[in-house]
C-alpha cells in the first residue's frame, strides 16, 4: 500500500487516483500521520457489502442471548384523557 504526504496528494492528484485504481488502496499522511485511504470504488463496494448484513441473514440469525429490559409492571402512570377526568 502507497503512502502519500496530503500536499502530494493535493499536487498529483490525477496521479494519485491513477496510483489508486492500478496498485489498490494508497494511504494519505499528514504531519507524518496516516489520515486518510483512498480505495478504488469496486473495493470499497465490496468492503461495505461484506460489512453490512442483508435483512435475509438478519431474520435468520439466532436471537440475542439477553432479554430486552422492560419496565417492570404496575409502575407507569397512565394519561388520563382530559374528557373522561
Amino acid at each position: 500500500m502507497g503512502k502519500w504526504q496530503v500536499q502530494d496528494a493535493k499536487a498529483r492528484f490525477s496521479e494519485f487516483l491513477e496510483t489508486s485504481l492500478k496498485e489498490g488502496p494508497q494511504v494519505v499522511t499528514r504531519r507524518g500521520v496516516e489520515a486518510a485511504v483512498l480505495v478504488p470504488i469496486d473495493e470499497w463496494r465490496r468492503v461495505q457489502s461484506a460489512a453490512r448484513p442483508t435483512l435475509k441473514e438478519l431474520l435468520l440469525a439466532e436471537a440475542p442471548r439477553a432479554e430486552i429490559p422492560l419496565p417492570p409492571r404496575g409502575k407507569l402512570k397512565r394519561r388520563i384523557p382530559a374528557d373522561i377526568g
